[in-house]
């Protein structure tokens, strides 16, 4: 059987998940939603203290009391950099790692410090990188007003319903979890893995990604080994509430090893 361990991002919990769940159990699958220490229903278990690593540990308990012969770790926005920081240590535990409308974390780089690298100038770059100013008592960030999650959210394909229950239930967000520098185990090179990819606003998708590897960046030339899969879904950042049912389907397409490869860079 089966395993989906799914880890959500900031300012969220494991309710995102409530839509995917059920069409995942009903293909066979057993589905696990992490929520992190100080986040969604756990958010008062939150402190100055609570860092990457506590998130990193809470992946990796989630892991471990799972009994199923095949765990799929999907990290989320933010919650792939816990994601991979547990897959590192459970590697042995590893079916797949899914990577859904996510950053891809470097060796020695918090989320922060991609943000500040790599994200395009604007005002939701500007917003991330203006967390601590707005962090309470130094490490907690408010919640975003649901103005705010309309403004900068990408919100593409959700109900008002659905964000509803997002001003409702998202949570702040640790301070630290963002700031501190995440170390890859190479185990996680080995994995397979798949990334998804929401194209309405957001800034890459698969044509893009084969742009980049046929440029020869280094970076990303893991990403065209026989392991690797990707998809697209035509919604906004928000896919767990946009559209469930399709992503469940491509859940367990991408648990199966299916989806787009890339074709390797050639020699000049």
């Amino acid at each position: 059987m089966t395993a989906f361990v799914l880890v959500s991002g900031g300012h969220t919990g494991g309710w995102i998940w409530r839509d995917v769940a059920p069409p995942l159990r009903a293909a066979g699958a057993e589905v696990h939603a992490v929520t992190l220490t100080g986040l969604g229903d756990r958010r008062h278990l939150a402190g100055p203290e609570t860092d990457l690593e506590t998130h990193i540990e809470d992946v990796v308990q989630a892991i471990d009391h799972v009994d199923a012969d095949e765990v799929v770790l999907v990290g989320y926005c933010y919650g792939i950099y816990p994601a991979v920081g547990a897959a590192g240590r459970r590697a042995e535990r590893i079916a797949r790692l899914v990577y859904l409308d996510s950053p891809l974390p470097q060796d020695g780089r918090s989320m922060l410090d991609q943000v500040r690298e790599l994200m395009p100038a604007g005002p939701a770059r500007e917003r991330m990188l203006g967390m601590a100013e707005r962090a309470e008592d130094g490490w907690r960030v408010p919640a975003p007003t649901p103005e705010e999650w309309r403004e900068h959210g990408n919100l593409a394909g959700v109900s008002p319903e659905g964000l509803a229950r997002i001003a409702r239930l998202a949570s702040p967000m640790p301070l630290g979890p963002a700031a501190q520098r995440l170390r890859i185990s190479e185990a996680v090179a080995a994995l397979p893995m798949s990334g998804v990819f929401c194209t309405v606003g957001g800034t890459t998708d698969i044509a893009a990604l084969e742009a980049l590897v046929a440029s020869g960046m280094p970076l990303v030339q893991h990403l065209a080994g026989p392991g690797a899969t990707f998809f697209e879904l035509a919604t906004g950042h928000w896919p767990m509430l946009s559209m469930p049912d399709e992503l469940a389907g491509v859940l367990l397409r991408a648990a199966a090893g299916e989806g787009h490869r890339l074709a390797a860079a050639t020699a000049a």
